[in-house]
């Protein structure tokens, strides 16, 4: 990237991030917290700690659309309204924690089982570990050590290992899924920043597939499905918009310019 438009992204990132979060500063997450949910909608009234769901985990083994179409969770922390009931009952986390799914050769522990009323509370702690010292089954750093790299979020690039075959990514789980006929992926396009010196976005549907699908962006994030039927700016992406609602929150942070920047003006 040319040096004026690095400086002129830099100035971009800074003079967007204070317009959308007045009066706050927010901490660079650690690698192994980049992407974590805490989840507390009932958990403090009813004495337990708020969930702490690690996206890595899960993203590690299974497609974002899985779990945002097919299973039905909200791309906003806390809008799905998880009740322990809906766990029991076999939605939700307990579409796959039921002690009955098998992953990789070992059974997936049970969440929310009515055989833990009543009992000691500290076998909740296993997801209500927000807050507390809870040793965690899986070692971030461990995971990650033979990943390719990248300079933010948490340090991995997910795209390259998934193409390079280190990630296997499950994308049906039997009784819930649907099996459905595979569109015509479109072709990579450019889209013009507008701005001078600023290098194009240049985007790729066939990567965002491979994790999303279709119906994780359409309809309800992108209206349109054609290229420039949705107009939006970087305003609005800092602000949680578009792009944003993913990337800064899950997948790589906005400040990353050079990912989405990459063709030079002629």
């Amino acid at each position: 990237m040319r040096k004026p438009a690095f400086i002129l992204c830099l100035i971009m990132f800074f003079a967007v991030a204070v317009w959308a979060q007045p009066g706050t500063k927010k901490k660079r997450p650690l690698a192994h917290d980049y992407g974590k949910v805490v989840i507390n909608n009932y958990s403090k009234n009813i004495g337990l700690a708020p969930v702490a769901f690690d996206h890595w985990v899960h993203r590690a083994k299974f497609t974002c659309r899985l779990c945002h179409v097919d299973i039905g969770f909200a791309m906003k922390a806390g809008a799905t309204d998880i009740k322990a009931i809906d766990n029991v009952k076999g939605y939700y986390c307990g579409t796959c924690h039921n002690g009955k799914t098998v992953y990789d050769g070992r059974k997936v522990f049970e969440s929310c089982s009515r055989k833990f009323i009543g009992d000691d509370k500290g076998v909740c702690e296993r997801c209500h570990s927000e807050g507390r010292h809870v040793k965690k089954e899986a070692d971030f750093y461990a995971f990650s050590e033979k990943l390719p790299k990248e300079r933010f979020g948490n340090g991995i690039d997910w795209e390259k290992a998934e193409a390079e075959g280190l990630l296997k990514l499950v994308d049906f789980i039997e009784g819930v899924s649907i099996k459905r006929q595979s569109l015509k992926i479109q072709k990579d396009f450019a889209l013009n920043p507008k701005v001078n010196e600023m290098p194009d976005i240049i985007f790729s549907h066939k990567k965002h597939t491979v994790w999303n699908g279709c119906e994780v962006c359409h309809p309800e994030i992108f209206v349109g499905v054609k290229k420039g039927t949705t107009r939006y700016s970087m305003v609005e992406i800092f602000d949680g918009k578009y792009c944003g609602v993913c990337h800064g929150k899950v997948s790589f942070p906005l400040i990353d310019c050079q990912r989405c920047h990459t063709k030079q003006p002629q």
